[in-house]
């Protein structure tokens, strides 16, 4: 027996005058089976119920179609993709690039931004360049970057090890979370904050404390005058 399961509707479906065919299997505004019926009929129907006649599955023998409010429901289909491409993880290779010989202060820079691409979610390629006599001692960048690995270990992982590219030595770190897990978490955080905020004056005003400034005033007001 056949039974329609509310398939995928295509981009633009025929609907209403737009259907072309003698007879059309109906489904109802709930999705109930209404059976085969004609056009004429189906059309009649979505009339009366102030619903579209939309053509749902045109290759079917005869075509399956809904009746449905179209405009509602192309609103509704868009707003879902929207909400979707937002919630869209995309992975990104962010990149930082150090020299072998680089300075406390500066390592403690570059390796911050490299747990704030971590902690987003998104893989990190850190570059050693070589300059000059430097390219005879490769040893130098590995221990940098075997000295970051470490550092960062709470975060990301090695995914590829290092290797020398020409004058320069290129080491990838992935991170333990997913991108979508990031994402998840900087959105509630962000929510957090934005709810802390505009918590702060409902729980001053609940406390009945009065304003630190009005306090100092009428102290202030109270005490006798220097001579």
């Amino acid at each position: 027996m056949w039974c329609y399961r509310g398939g995928s509707i295509s981009a633009e479906p025929r609907i209403n005058d737009r259907i072309r065919v003698p007879e059309v299997r109906l489904v109802g505004p709930s999705g109930e089976q209404v059976g085969i019926v004609p056009l004429a009929k189906a059309l009649e129907l979505a009339q009366e119920y102030d619903l579209d006649l939309v053509e749902v599955a045109a290759n079917a023998r005869p075509p399956v179609c809904k009746l449905m409010d179209y405009g509602k429901f192309k609103y509704e289909s868009a707003m879902k993709a929207r909400e979707a491409r937002k919630n869209q993880a995309h992975t990104v290779i962010k990149e930082m690039k150090l020299r072998p010989k680089i300075d406390p202060h500066d390592y403690d820079t570059k390796k911050g931004h490299v747990v704030r691409f971590l902690k987003q979610g998104d893989k990190v390629k850190i570059t050693i360049m070589f300059r000059g006599r430097e390219q005879s001692r490769p040893e130098l960048g590995y221990r940098l970057l075997q000295r970051l690995a470490e550092d960062v270990q709470d975060l990301g992982f090695v995914e590829s090890n290092p290797k020398q590219d020409g004058r320069n030595m290129i080491m990838v770190l992935g991170p333990h979370k997913k991108k979508t897990e990031a994402m998840a978490e900087a959105r509630e955080a962000q929510a957090a904050r934005k709810a802390e905020r505009q918590g702060l004056p409902a729980e001053a005003e609940d406390s009945g404390a009065e304003p630190v400034a009005d306090a100092s005033a009428d102290a202030s007001a109270e005490e006798p005058a220097e001579a």
